[in-house]
């Protein structure tokens, strides 16, 4: 029992004290996890702790992170992306052995041989990149859908390369790689690699074993089958079940159960239990439930998920590092080069541009955790010897390694470079309107779809390339340009127009642009998108007096909306709603001319002073200008749903 509680307490300690301070560097949390599992490697070889059987356990967080990114993808979204499922992700697999099998073979190894290397390292990590794309908020920009696209397929195509491994076993084959290996660079003292059984010494379960080819696969569809009608039919049973025990642990309990009913049936059969997962979880996407479910299973997939990012960086074996360091060192980086360009080329051929191009060549240009379970694979079916997936194990754990400085890379080099530029010329913009609008997402799109319903004639611009195309496809005459450019607004007549709509997304550049049109073209009245109450002020110092919250209008009628469900008439609700904007927006007023967009605000003497007090009284005014009359029990007896608002 001690010795339980001093690894939990050695793992989470790690883990606490690494992550955090990881964060605050701009390291991410996955490469905190990594330094701590190094930090931990002397502790735990000391301790003689099987860091390979726990990092075997912890790899259930993979399969828990898949499960979840199922629940966000409906069957339709997912059907959406099978082009570039199969063609992107297929091209890269394919490739990707390619080129490592060529370069492979030119250092005087066998052709089967390179070709399960090729396939070993064709794979990334799921783990890695899926976790990093979520805590930078990539996942869905066109680079990381592409990514994420790529990595389904390799979990997919993990399960052919499984049946075709042992194919490629030749007799004396140890011998032609040692000396192939001695020709690359010098020998290290023998570090066997795990078995593929993880050492238990007893053969694994399975459905499918003795198995004719045709019935293996008739058992598979049944099994996939069976995922599938688990999830449409008898997972509401079960929670309608536990439910009425009204106890938070059963529902925690059941989605537990679910995930590993799944992921072992999927072993069973031969299946990766992640790739099971996941299409259970698309299959629970529009389920009542999907919630629930992922609130249960969160936690525990990213606990798992610390834990074997821990693991990876402890299982480097330092002392064959320590002696071949240069080689391992090259053979990392010229894995890492060639996935890389790979990338990028297929990047190229499905029109990724700009930064999303990079974000799929940086993000996986390493090798992944399936690599130890395919590197063990082969060496337990004598297809690669020991002494070679050794040094393997080493490129696939480095590769991993180094992959969250590539990501920062990405964010210090490649992002400020896109911001700063373009990566295609701006549009020719032939069109000579008195309105022009400066973005067309979410909130732009509204204004310009309102102004065009009345009349109005627009002119409409936006960087995203992407989102141009999907607009033009559908008959919007938009321009694609950075507007906060001189040179473009002058193109699209600033000169002569009576209205700027600024709806772009960034909020520094919101307010750069909204001051540059008011002290240049001050005739042309400014509306400005605020993305906080805070950004306000900054429009509100540089002269604009038109500033929209993004949300201010929806939280309105939001607040307006429970007021009606706590039992009050319509109008009542309408006038409470507007006696709190009244105030709202006087306190705003008398607050705007102390604050100075050059001084932090906990910074601004006089700001702080006039917002404490004007708080002091804020809420006593308010409660006296709303003074709501209490609704009647009657009236609350039975609360109605309120009614869905006109143009939602």
């Amino acid at each position: 029992m001690t010795d339980y509680l001093l690894l939990i307490f050695l793992f989470l300690g790690a883990g606490v004290l690494t992550v955090p301070v990881a964060s605050r560097l701009g390291l991410g949390s996955v490469l905190g996890y990594l330094i701590a599992g190094i930090a931990l490697s002397p502790l735990l070889h000391a301790l003689a702790v099987d860091v390979v059987a726990i990092q075997h356990f912890a790899e259930f967080g993979v399969v828990m992170m898949l499960f979840l990114v199922g629940l966000e993808l409906e069957p339709d979204r997912l059907w959406a992306m099978r082009s570039r499922l199969l063609g992107l992700g297929g091209l890269q697999v394919l490739g990707t052995t390619a080129v490592i099998t060529g370069l492979t073979m030119a250092l005087g190894l066998p052709w089967s041989v390179a070709l399960a290397v090729g396939l070993v390292l064709s794979l990334s990590s799921t783990a890695i990149v899926l976790q990093t794309l979520n805590e930078r908020g990539l996942m869905n920009c066109e680079g990381g859908r592409a990514s994420f696209s790529v990595l389904l397929f390799q979990d997919i195509a993990v399960i052919p390369m499984l049946a075709f491994i042992p194919l490629l076993a030749l007799p004396d084959l140890a011998p032609s790689v040692e000396a192939a290996m001695a020709a690359v660079g010098e020998s290290a003292p023998h570090a066997p690699v795990a078995n593929a059984e993880h050492g238990d010494g007893h053969e694994a379960m399975s459905l499918v074993a003795g198995l004719a080819g045709w019935q293996r696969m008739l058992v598979t569809l049944a099994a996939i089958a069976g995922v599938i009608f688990i999830g449409r039919r008898v997972t509401p049973y079960i929670f309608r079940f536990i439910g009425v025990a009204r106890l938070r642990e059963l529902f925690t309990a059941a989605a537990l159960m679910i995930v590993v009913a799944i992921a072992l049936l999927m072993a069973l059969v031969g299946l990766s239990p992640a790739l099971g997962t996941f299409l259970a979880g698309v299959v629970l996407a529009e389920s009542e439930y999907r919630h629930e479910l992922e609130a249960d299973i969160d936690p525990f997939k990213g606990l798992l998920l610390g834990l074997f990012f821990i693991t990876v960086g402890a299982n480097i074996d330092f002392g064959l590092f320590a002696a071949e360091w240069s080689m391992v060192l090259g053979l990392t980086l010229c894995l890492m080069l060639a996935k890389f360009a790979v990338l990028q080329g297929l990047a190229q051929l499905f029109s990724l541009r700009g930064t999303d191009r990079w974000l799929l060549a940086f993000g996986l240009a390493q090798a992944g955790e399936f690599g130890f379970v395919l590197l063990a694979f082969t060496v337990a079916n004598g297809v690669i010897p020991d002494l070679l997936a050794d040094r393997l194990l080493l490129v696939v754990a480095l590769s991993m390694l180094l992959t969250p400085l590539l990501f920062i890379l990405y964010d210090r080099l490649i992002v400020p470079r896109y911001a700063a530029g373009q990566e295609q010329a701006a549009d020719d913009i032939d069109r000579d309107c008195d309105i022009i609008v400066a973005g067309h997402g979410r909130f732009g799109g509204i204004v310009n779809r309102m102004l065009r319903g009345a009349g109005f004639e627009t002119t409409v611009v936006d960087y995203s390339s992407s989102q141009l195309e999907m607009l033009r496809t559908f008959g919007f005459e938009v321009y694609f340009g950075d507007a906060t450019r001189p040179d473009l607004l002058h193109a699209a007549g600033i000169d002569k127009a009576r209205l700027l709509v600024i709806a772009i997304d960034n909020k520094q550049q919101i307010t750069q642009l909204t001051r540059y049109v008011i002290e240049h073209y001050p005739k042309v009245h400014v509306l400005a998108r605020a993305v906080d109450r805070l950004h306000v002020y900054d429009l509100y110092s540089v002269g604009c007096r038109d500033i929209i919250r993004e949300t201010y209008d929806s939280s309105i009628r939001a607040g307006r909306s429970a007021f009606e469900a706590l039992g009050f008439s319509h109008e009542e609700a309408v006038r409470m709603a507007g006696e709190f904007e009244t105030v709202d927006r006087q306190a705003m007023l008398e607050v705007a001319p102390l604050y100075d967009i050059n001084i932090p605000p906990m910074e601004n003497a006089p700001y702080v002073q006039r917002v404490k007090e004007l708080r002091a009284g804020w809420e006593a005014q308010l409660r006296g200008r709303m003074n709501p009359p209490k609704p009647t029990a009657s009236e609350t007896a039975d609360v109605p749903v309120p009614r869905p608002e006109e143009g939602a």
